[in-house]
């Protein structure tokens, strides 16, 4: 056993009022043959803001091991993709020198750098989510300063500079992207490029775009018009706005959707973005899932508005706890969640309440995506929203494993010890835990993830569950049931470099039980069950900011 961390000890100064609600046992019934609509794998989109981290040593591991969580296709989206650079990464920066321009002003493409990020995520197993932004140095109306200038904890005022202004020739975006989109075509394969997604730039809402809404749009159409000029059957979208839970961005989106509306400009999916908003308080970080569960039903409703796109694919091209990957809690104390296990519940809790959200919308949901990845030569779990650190997977990467183990449709589950999505929705997390489920049924298999989640990261007691599956078929006589779980002592890397003595130099040795410690874990051996009345009922302890996925198969 890994030694307990010493917030656990603390248990008996947590409010009695916590107490009593983390002690009350919690039942929760699923019904294998209920079935409450298809498990679509929203779960299988990933991002980032450093394209070149791609292919170093780490990015290109995780890569693979995105690309290896599910059976399905594995989605990545990261920025910067036609900006002008010698193609070195930095915190929030990267660059490709995909355009430039001769001493006439003739256009000289250079696609060996974007190559060499999708040839890392096809080689993988993975596809692109392909970003067009942003705007090259040769092409923009206000080119310098031209990179952006950022450091963790400044003002960062010189950040958003010559990439993100229109450009001075509209004929020229739109021919370089036809040029980019024609050579992927001829590289990869027509029939390989129409599985990929073209989205339009990034949250043009806010400083990523120093243009107007009209420029925007028509910096879209522009792009859309390259792309399917060179593949007319390729899926575009946009605008990727921020969180429409603000006004702003509400009707940017609006806007938006107006101008593709009016003027029969293609829009083959919507993208907007959705995030939390953590913070300090007291001595704890405290979470606040409903801002971003806010940011996608908000986003729904706009929608609602123009009935033609009502039930196109809606793609959170940038769903998360809160807002700035590279922000470390070293720097940034709020999100000191980040290497432990609260980042993983809430990601769980997040994709059963965004479905939810979803269902009572009557809205199509096609991707969810998680923007991190990893940071290349930083610290070993310097409080980055990452998935990994050097190489070493973190807690909330088992979640997406625990996903990919999930497929068929969604079956109905009850719990004692859910707060429902309206508190989702109208407080969030704050008195009693929610202790909810999700489950789904294949052919062969009933698969439930259960948490137990709360936005405050308290230490308390855990709760005792007891799980009754049904809807097992009569002819299975005998059940395979696997437990795996993420929590302090099991799929944490992070406790076991803490229990190693946090070192920044680890030996090989413990760089390989770090390695294996960051891997999904079973919670006990595997055990053959006989179904009674088609049923089986499992009794067990959950941790708070705790997660369990229990598997049935025959």
């Amino acid at each position: 056993m890994k030694p307990m961390s010493l917030r656990f000890l603390a248990i008996g100064f947590v409010a009695a009022t916590s107490l009593v609600w983390a002690q009350e046992p919690v039942t929760i019934q699923v019904d294998g043959t209920a079935k409450v609509g298809p498990f679509k794998p929203i779960y299988s989109y990933f991002g980032y803001d450093e394209p070149n981290y791609t292919y170093m040593k780490y990015g290109t591991k995780l890569v693979g091991e995105l690309a290896n969580l599910s059976p399905v296709p594995t989605y990545i989206r990261t920025h910067f993709l036609l900006c002008t650079g010698d193609g070195k990464a930095t915190l929030k920066w990267g660059s490709s020198n995909a355009y430039t321009e001769d001493a006439n002003g003739k256009a000289v493409y250079d696609w060996t750098i974007t190559d060499r990020i999708f040839d890392t995520y096809l080689k993988a197993g993975a596809k692109p989510f392909v970003e067009i932004g942003f705007m090259p140095e040769a092409l923009s109306t206000k080119p310098q300063p031209y990179k952006g200038l950022w450091e963790m904890g400044a003002r960062n005022e010189q950040y958003s500079v010559g990439w993100t202004y229109p450009p001075k020739d509209y004929d020229k975006w739109g021919e370089l992207v036809y040029q980019w989109v024609k050579h992927t075509v001829e590289k990869y394969g027509r029939a390989e490029v129409n599985t990929w997604y073209w989205e339009v730039w990034n949250e043009p809402d806010i400083s990523y775009w120093h243009g107007t809404p009209e420029e925007y749009n028509k910096v879209y159409a522009y792009a859309v018009a390259g792309v399917r000029k060179a593949l007319p059957t390729a899926k575009v979208g946009g605008p990727a706005t921020t969180g429409p839970r603000g006004a702003k961005a509400a009707e940017y989106l609006r806007q938006f959707l107006e101008y593709c509306q009016k003027n029969k400009t293609p829009l083959d999916f919507v993208t907007y973005h959705a995030k939390g908003q953590p913070r300090v308080t007291g001595d704890h970080v405290q979470m606040n899932i409903s801002v971003e569960m806010n940011d996608v039903n908000r986003g729904m409703e706009v929608m609602k508005q123009f009935p033609q796109y009502a039930k196109l694919p809606i793609i959170l091209s940038e769903a998360d706890p809160e807002g700035c990957a590279a922000c470390s809690a070293r720097v940034y104390p709020n999100n000191k969640y980040r290497n432990g296990t609260l980042y993983p519940v809430y990601t769980a809790a997040a994709i059963s309440n965004i479905l939810k959200i979803t269902d009572r919308n009557q809205a199509n949901m096609e991707g969810v995506m998680t923007w991190a990845f990893e940071f290349e030569d930083q610290p070993y779990f310097d409080g980055f929203r990452s998935l990994a650190t050097n190489g070493i997977d973190k807690p909330v990467l088992n979640v997406f494993r625990m996903y990919g183990m999930m497929s068929g449709d969604r079956v109905k589950t009850e719990s004692s010890g859910a707060v429902g999505l309206d508190t989702y929705l109208k407080t969030g997390v704050r008195e009693k835990a929610d202790i909810d489920a999700l489950a789904t049924r294949s052919d062969r298999d009933i698969s439930t993830m259960v948490w137990n989640y709360h936005d405050d990261d308290l230490p308390a007691p855990g709760s005792g569950v007891t799980l009754t599956i049904g809807g097992i078929p009569a002819a299975a006589k005998r059940v395979l049931v696997k437990h795996y779980r993420i929590d302090q002592e099991h799929s944490n890397a992070y406790t076991a470099w803490q229990a190693m003595g946090s070192p920044q130099n680890p030996t090989p040795e413990q760089y390989a039980k770090l390695e294996a410690a960051g891997q999904l874990e079973l919670l006990d051996s595997p055990t053959w069950v006989t179904p009674q009345a088609g049923k089986i009922t499992r009794t067990f302890s959950l941790p708070r900011q705790g997660v369990s996925l229990v598997q049935v198969s025959w």
